[in-house]
C-alpha cells in the first residue's frame, strides 16, 4: 500500500519567477507532491537551497542517486527515508543535493503515505489529537529585502484574534485593504506598490509605518468586532554590521537596540516581534526576552533556522520564547519535527512560515495544524499566499464535520 513505485522531480517557477523544484511520489495506493519555496532574507545557518551549480545540479543528484533508492522503499518509514537523504547528500547543510530538493522529496513522501492511508496530511503527521488551527499572521507593509525602497524593518504584520480561522483570514485581508486605503490618503500622488509577499510598499519611516499599522489595526478591530493585533518581523541581521544595528537615520549598539525594541513593544503594544536581533546575538535576545517576553512573543527565525541544536542553545540561555518553523531551512520533515518537539517540551511557541519566494503548495497549512503551532505566516493576499489560507479554511471545515 505504501511501497514507492515511482518518483519524479522537475523544475518549476516560484512567485518571484525563479526556479525551484517539485517532487512527485507514487505508491501502490497513494500519491503525493510537494514544491519547495526560497527565501530572500535567509539566515547564514540555514541549509543551502541549491548546490552551487543551481537547480539543474540538484535535479541530477535526484535522478542519479535519490530516485534509484526511493523505488521499492516504504513511504511510511519517514525517519528512515529522511536519514537516507542525509546519507546520499553527505554534507552537513545539503550543499550537494540542495535543501529544497531534500525537503520537497521528504514532504512528498509524507503526503504519499497519508494519501495511501486516506488521511489528510495534518492527521497523518500530527495524529488524531491535531485539532487546533494556527492563527494566520499577515504581512501588510513591507520593507527590507522583500521590498526595496520601503522601510528598514522588513515586515509589519497583523494577526486577527477571531475564534474561527476563516474569520481571521478575512480579518487580515480586510486590514490589508485598510492599510492600502490609508497609504493612498497619506501619500496622494505617490507610487504605492506591493512587495514579494503582497504587502504594501511606500516611502515611510519605520515610525510612521508603525503608527499607520496600529491605526489600521484599531480601525479593523472596530469594524470586524474582534481584535486585530500588530506585530513585526524586524529581520535585524540585514542591517547589523560592525557591531551595530544601522537604520537609515540612526545606529544602535546591541544594548541600545534591546532598549529600542522594548520601547516599540511598549509604545505600540506589539503582540509579536520576530528577528529583533542579529542571528548570532543570543545575549541580546536574552535581554529582550527578560524585558518584554512576559507580554510579547519574541520569535527567533534567523537565530534558530529550524535547527534543533541552535534552539537548544537558545533554550539554555533563555533567548526568545518562540521559534519560526520553515522546513526548507533544515531540509527534512524529520528534522523539522525534532525542532518542533523540543520547542513544545520547553514551552516555546512555534510559528510555521512561508518564504518570500513561494509556490502554490499548501503543505505548511497542514503542518501548522499537525505541529499545534500558535500562528502561521502566510501573507494576506496573492495566489501563492491564499493557497495556504484557503487550505486552512478547508481544514477548519474538516475538523468541524
Amino acid at each position: 500500500m505504501t511501497i514507492i513505485e515511482n518518483a519524479a522531480a522537475r523544475k518549476i517557477l516560484d512567485s518571484r519567477g525563479n526556479a525551484t523544484v517539485e517532487v512527485e511520489i507514487l505508491t501502490e495506493s497513494g500519491y503525493g507532491t510537494a514544491a519547495a519555496p526560497s527565501g530572500a532574507s535567509t539566515g547564514e545557518h540555514e541549509v543551502m537551497s541549491f548546490p552551487e551549480k543551481g537547480v539543474d545540479a540538484s535535479l541530477k543528484v535526484f535522478e542519479d542517486e535519490v530516485l534509484p533508492q526511493l523505488i521499492g522503499m516504504d513511504a511510511s518509514e519517514q525517519r528512515f527515508l529522511d536519514a537516507l537523504l542525509h546519507q546520499i547528500d553527505g554534507t552537513p547543510n545539503f550543499s550537494r543535493m540542495g535543501g529544497n530538493m531534500a525537503v520537497a522529496t521528504s514532504l512528498a513522501v509524507a503526503k504519499a503515505a497519508a494519501s495511501a492511508y486516506s488521511m489528510p496530511l495534518y492527521k497523518y503527521v500530527g495524529g488524531a489529537l491535531s485539532n487546533s488551527i494556527p492563527k494566520p499572521l499577515a504581512n501588510v507593509i513591507g520593507g527590507g529585502r522583500h521590498a526595496i525602497g520601503g522601510t528598514d524593518i522588513q515586515e509589519f504584520l497583523v494577526i486577527s484574534q477571531a475564534d474561527k480561522v476563516s474569520d481571521c483570514v478575512f480579518g487580515n485581508a480586510r486590514t490589508h485593504k485598510i492599510v492600502g486605503q490609508m497609504l493612498k490618503e497619506k501619500l496622494p500622488g505617490h507610487a504605492i506598490g506591493k512587495g514579494d509577499e503582497g504587502a504594501w510598499v511606500a516611502a515611510l519611516s519605520n515610525e510612521d509605518a508603525l503608527a499607520l499599522q496600529v491605526e489600521a489595526c484599531d480601525r479593523a478591530s472596530s469594524e470586524l468586532g474582534f481584535k486585530v493585533l500588530p506585530a513585526l518581523d524586524m529581520a535585524a541581521s540585514e542591517y547589523f554590521r560592525e557591531g551595530k544595528y544601522h537604520y537609515k537615520d540612526k545606529s544602535f549598539t546591541p544594548e541600545e537596540h534591546v532598549d529600542f525594541v522594548a520601547g516599540l513593544v511598549e509604545q505600540f503594544n506589539l503582540h509579536l516581534v520576530e528577528d529583533p536581533m542579529d542571528q548570532n546575538d543570543y545575549q541580546s535576545y536574552v535581554s529582550l526576552t527578560d524585558a518584554v517576553g512576559s507580554r510579547c512573543i519574541i520569535v527567533g527565525d534567523d537565530l534558530f533556522v529550524t535547527n534543533r541544536q541552535r534552539l537548544e542553545k537558545g533554550i539554555e540561555m533563555g533567548a526568545a520564547n518562540a521559534v519560526l518553523i520553515k522546513p526548507n531551512q533544515i531540509g527534512t520533515l524529520t528534522d523539522t519535527l525534532e525542532t518542533v518537539e523540543l520547542a513544545k517540551l520547553n514551552g516555546y511557541k512555534t510559528v510555521i512560515s512561508h518564504r518570500s519566494g513561494e509556490t502554490s503548495d499548501d503543505t505548511i497549512a497542514h503542518l501548522g495544524v499537525a505541529f499545534g503551532s500558535y500562528a502561521i505566516k502566510t501573507g494576506a493576499v496573492g495566489g501563492e499566499r491564499t493557497a495556504k489560507l484557503n487550505e486552512l479554511i478547508r481544514i477548519e471545515e474538516d475538523l468541524e464535520a
